[in-house]
């Protein structure tokens, strides 16, 4: 076995975009870095989301304004530093006289999406004019109020998680792929680690672990001595549909039968139908679109646009899990802000990352940093996240 005394000072398990973002912040800030992947890079959840770069609209009704500004901000930093791979696109959000939430209430929610941007010209609204409606792919008119033209930002999940890496391997951290982690023991001053790559295991002793393995957080938990403790946590499903390109505007609509958000957007020749918030038991590799996810979002699409024909068997479909706090009802209004916790509380050496958003895992990163610093050596930053260009990975 080869032994590697002492020579990292942060190891990080998992490169979706969580550990991505870690081991670039880490490696900005001066520390050597291990990143550990047993797959590839963004191969589970943060290559399963709806494709957006969003200030959370809908975090808005249940009042996680703090969320929906730091969205905000870290969207405008990503216009800028990624303008590959971030383009802000139109959404539209038709409201009808049987809608849950009125024109009123939308206004008031984009106002104040707005003032939570500082005003940042990306942020701006307005209603389309009745005789504009006849442009929006065919949507149903009867009983239409309004409808609110606003914008997000659309990316390529798993191409923007490349980049993240490729900018962390740039300022210094090493990528082991495909490398299978085997367990660790934590010390009051070090981290001991074991893994398998290339067929052969390895160890490294490290001052800070970070878990970043997302719905497998948990069962890689179990194989820390001593083990952290962590709050419960429930993973929920999210599943899309990608269809023929159907329609050739972007919609932001509410499920009809629930209330939930629902988006319908162009993506890559195609149009991306999603998601759904279904509670998964059981193995996170076998995370798939039910058939009643796959109907329940083509009934929205069908309500909207009832003149479209899709049928089922031209859906191709994927899901990811969230991990989300568990509560009681349903997820639709849970929070969204990322699990982090530090331990074993006798040796802090562990820090478990859990949850979050695509669009904040920069801001995510520097707070967990932050967590970590006191557990880690001094060292003479080399970059600052706020300003590192971002662009696809060779």
């Amino acid at each position: 076995m080869q032994t590697s005394p002492m020579n990292y000072d942060i190891a990080i398990i998992g490169a979706g975009i969580s550990g991505a973002g870690v081991a670039q912040a880490a490696a900005a800030a001066g520390y050597k870095v291990l990143l550990l992947e047993q797959t590839a890079i963004a191969c589970a959840t943060s290559r399963s989301s709806s494709k957006l770069i969003h200030g959370g609209l809908r975090y808005l009704e249940s009042a996680q304004f703090s969320l929906v500004r730091e969205s905000l901000h870290e969207r405008a930093l990503l216009l800028k530093l990624a303008p590959e791979l971030v383009k802000l696109a139109p959404l539209h959000i038709p409201v009808y006289q049987d809608s849950q939430r009125s024109p009123l209430m939308i206004t008031a929610g984009l106002s104040l999406y707005r003032l939570l941007s500082g005003f940042d010209a990306s942020t701006r609204f307005s209603r389309l004019t009745k005789s504009q409606w006849p442009e929006l792919d065919g949507i149903r008119t009867d009983h239409l109020k309004t409808v609110f033209r606003y914008q997000e930002a659309q990316t390529d999940d798993r191409a923007l998680t490349a980049a993240v890496v490729q900018s962390a391997t740039q300022l210094g951290a090493e990528l082991a792929m495909p490398a299978t982690f085997i367990g660790a023991e934590t010390a009051p001053d070090y981290c001991d680690l074991r893994y398998r790559l290339n067929g052969r295991e390895q160890q490294a002793r490290v001052a800070m672990l970070v878990n970043c393995a997302g719905p497998w957080a948990s069962d890689l938990n179990r194989l820390i001595t001593p083990t952290p403790t962590l709050p419960e946590v429930e993973l929920i499903q999210g599943a899309h549909l990608l269809l023929p390109p159907v329609l050739q505007h972007h919609y932001y609509l509410e499920s009809p039968s629930d209330g939930r958000a629902v988006f319908a957007l162009p993506w890559q020749g195609k149009l991306l139908l999603g998601t759904t918030e279904t509670p998964h038991t059981g193995d996170p590799n076998e995370a798939h679109c039910h058939p009643h996810e796959a109907h329940y979002l083509l009934n929205v699409l069908k309500h909207y646009f009832p003149e479209l024909h899709v049928l089922p068997s031209s859906a191709d479909s994927f899901a990811g899990l969230r991990v989300l706090p568990s509560a009681s009802g349903n997820a639709f209004g849970r929070s969204r802000e990322s699990i982090m916790e530090l331990g074993p509380n006798q040796h802090n050496r562990v820090l478990t990352l859990m949850g979050g958003k695509l669009t904040t895992y920069r801001a995510t990163a520097e707070q967990a940093l932050r967590r970590m610093m006191p557990q880690l050596p001094e060292r003479k930053p080399q970059a600052d996240t706020r300003t590192l260009t971002l662009t696809p990975a060779n």
